[in-house]
């Protein structure tokens, strides 16, 4: 990439940037090697030029948020990262039970707003590591919740840098999916839509859900959430015990002997451990019962 034609665009714009960033600081698994560029947005019109200029100059441009469901390459990532971090965090309430939240919140932060309104439909997500426009991206979900109960509008970035829509069901909300899931659409905020609710309420079911997270998943341990989607007619952590994998190892990459589903760095993981085990598990799972895994974790750089 022609890195002088980026500094003096970022430069112009006032748009914060650093050059060769390890990505193993900015994803949940502590694992992979540089950026060439991370951008760091503050407003819309800086996104827009960014995407405008990484089209003209063919740039290889990855959205990143919290990195909680990420795994890069142990080389990095060649071309320019945009990353929605606390810049791009704003939360307003916009209605009664409505509020608009800018692509890099945090979960958390969106549920700690909704429990001060005392607004509930949020608890589910509450001990998701991941930001709203992630979560809105995969149509997050955990404990029999998922964005799609909350979830009503998104304003994106198109390729050639204006701002689009998507509401109801032009969103194609779907088990772990989106329609921004291939669209290269850049989500800009998201709008949500919950009930009133008595704060204790809501505070007793956050605090019910975090004790069962921290009771049954490697929370301890850097990884990227649930490694394999849920098969149907069955469970992915349920298949991978029952084929003997807990507890196996690639390098620094085990599963986790807590709770299978999640493939943990145990220290020094590097991403080709990762990808190495979770081939052997997919091959094992495969061949003893048939079904066939597929990963939930998003892969770049490889």
């Amino acid at each position: 990439m022609e890195l002088a034609s980026w500094t003096q665009l970022l430069e112009q714009l006032h748009c914060p940037y650093r050059r060769d960033v390890p990505m193993a600081d900015y994803t949940s698994f502590r694992i992979g090697g540089p950026a060439d560029l991370m951008i760091e947005p503050e407003t819309e019109d800086q996104v827009a030029a960014v995407v405008r200029h990484a089209g003209e100059t063919g740039t290889p441009l990855v959205v990143l948020g919290n990195g909680s469901n990420l795994l890069v390459a142990d080389r990095g990532i060649r071309g320019a990262v945009l990353h929605f971090g606390r810049g791009f965090s704003e939360i307003l309430r916009t209605g009664e039970v409505s509020l608009q939240c800018e692509a890099g919140a945090q979960l958390a932060s969106v549920c700690k707003r909704a429990l001060d309104l005392s607004l509930g439909g949020m608890e589910f997500a509450w001990g998701i590591p991941g930001s709203v426009g992630g979560a809105a991206l995969m149509n997050a979900g955990a404990y029999g919740g998922e964005m799609k109960d909350v979830l009503v509008r998104c304003r994106h970035l198109l390729p050639d840098g204006t701002v689009g829509e998507r509401a109801g069901g032009d969103l194609e909300l779907a088990y772990r999916h989106s329609a921004y899931s291939d669209s290269g659409e850049i989500i800009l905020t998201v709008e949500v839509r919950l009930v009133p609710r008595e704060a204790e309420q809501i505070r007793a079911r956050m605090e019910e859900l975090m004790g069962r997270r921290r009771e049954k998943q490697p929370l301890e341990w850097p990884s990227a959430g649930s490694t394999f989607k849920r098969p149907e007619g069955a469970y992915a952590a349920a298949l991978i015990e029952q084929c003997g994998l807990k507890g196996e190892r690639v390098g620094g990459a085990m599963v986790s002997d807590k709770h299978s589903g999640f493939i943990i760095n145990t220290g020094g993981a590097t991403a080709s451990d990762v990808l190495a085990l979770i081939d052997r598990v997919k091959e094992r799972v495969y061949t003893q019962t048939g079904f066939e895994l597929e990963c939930e974790v998003r892969m770049v750089g490889f």
